[in-house]
């Protein structure tokens, strides 16, 4: 009965539009009334969930993420990737891949990801005859490299969740992402001749490759300073993250000279909010799943499923997809929180890695963000191409496509997210 209350009350608020963060605080605060338990406990839950060193690095990842793209690095980062593979039949398409594949190196945000990115190339695709559907499309899917290549918020908080080693994380999100690359850029190829794609006039020089590389080496060498900070053991991911913030205004304000001073107020509110919103879901997912365990549902849940006598990836696949259901609705932070603290105990007691359980759980979050109806990479591509979303996601289907087979060959293949570990 206190399970059904919990998530009676909580899909009850979700019908009637309660924002998520509320909707899990108040089906939590309902439930402990039921069972006789003083509501308090849903603030002392919340003042734990924030008091850790590892959250500290969510607001910390959002603000360099703004700095970024305020400060000129993200635009230095797309005529690098335009000097790479600009060339070609179809190249733009290319220079998206590599210029999310970038930026996501930088921001550890897929709707950052998208709205950085598009804001820049998207405009200049459609002034080069590229055909608009499938321009918005690669869009949307290619920003979902933004939280598995590293750093990213969402292996933060499952690292956090499941005192895990964020740095093996993000070494799996590494070899996730590169494989990521190489399938959408494998659908161009076989897109660009079917479907006959633009091609640049003429390809692009030693010099000016050399020039733009030169531009961007500012750029470049903020995810080396932060990963290599990582994995050298100089830095923590919090630590990290913070010399991000610096790196980002020093380059943006005083090198690159594109961020005014006085526009810093308005980029921190900015970030403030976002993080804000990040954090307070976090805080009531917290209390909430807290509330599951104390109740005995998590328990009961555990020996329901080891009495079917699955196999780690037998279990491996039906987490995958309730996380994808879950990610059909609501928004990925909260699908974290919420059901990493049911699922991965039973995928311990099977023995499952929990850097391959991460991996699970951080793209599936991010198919997530790709599929109707809380999709916010359709939304931020809708934004930025002024197009339906309905267009965008028929526009996404191929590229969706591969994204979803990389996905669930590294749900079956737990090595892929290992490897580097």
């Amino acid at each position: 009965m206190t399970g059904l209350i919990l998530f009676g009350g909580f899909a009850i608020m979700l019908l009637i539009s309660v924002p998520i963060a509320l909707a899990l605080g108040v089906a939590t605060a309902i439930t402990l009334l039921y069972i006789d338990m003083p509501v308090v406990v849903v603030a002392q839950r919340i003042f734990t969930a924030l008091d850790s060193s590892s959250t500290m690095a969510i607001p910390f990842f959002v603000l360099a993420g703004n700095l970024m793209t305020e400060g000129g690095i993200s635009r230095r980062i797309v005529d690098f990737a335009n000097a790479i593979v600009g060339g070609v039949r179809g190249g733009l398409f290319y220079v998206m891949i590599l210029s999310c594949a970038f930026f996501a190196a930088l921001s550890g945000s897929a709707p950052a990801t998208v709205i950085a990115i598009g804001a820049m190339l998207y405009p200049e695709m459609v002034k080069r005859g590229y055909p608009q559907q499938r321009s918005a499309g690669l869009l949307a899917v290619a920003g979902g490299l933004g939280p598995i290549i590293p750093p990213s918020i969402i292996m933060v908080v499952y690292g956090t969740i499941t005192s895990s080693s964020i740095g093996d994380l993000f070494k799996g999100g590494i070899v996730a992402g590169i494989m990521i690359t190489v399938v959408l850029t494998v659908i161009c190829i076989f897109l660009s001749s079917k479907e006959n794609w633009p091609k640049a006039e003429k390809g692009v020089t030693l010099k000016e490759a050399m020039v733009a590389l030169y531009k961007a080496g500012f750029a470049i060498m903020l995810p080396v300073i932060v990963l290599g900070g990582i994995y050298s053991g100089i830095l923590t991911p919090t630590e990290s993250a913070a010399v991000a913030v610096i790196y980002s205004f020093i380059v943006g304000v005083f090198i690159y000279r594109e961020l005014p001073i006085k526009d810093l107020m308005r980029v921190i509110i900015t970030s403030g909010k976002g993080s804000a919103m990040v954090l307070f879901i976090i805080a009531t997912s917290t209390a909430f799943s807290w509330l599951f365990t104390y109740a005995g549902i998590s328990q009961q849940l555990i020996e329901f499923i080891t009495s079917m006598h699955l196999s780690a990836t037998a279990y491996c696949l039906i987490a995958a997809i309730i996380l994808l259901i879950f990610g059909f609705f609501l928004e990925g932070i909260a699908t974290c929180v919420l059901l990493v603290p049911l699922l991965w105990p039973v995928a311990e007691s099977l023995g499952v890695n929990v850097i391959h359980f991460g991996m699970i759980v951080s793209i599936s979050n991010v198919i997530g963000t790709m599929t109707p109806p809380v999709a916010v990479n359709l939304f931020a591509a809708s934004s930025v191409t002024h197009m339906k979303m309905g267009d965008i996601a028929k526009g996404e289907i191929p590229f969706f496509i591969g994204f979803n087979l990389v996905f669930f060959l590294i749900v079956l293949v737990p090595w892929f997210s290992t490897a580097l570990s």
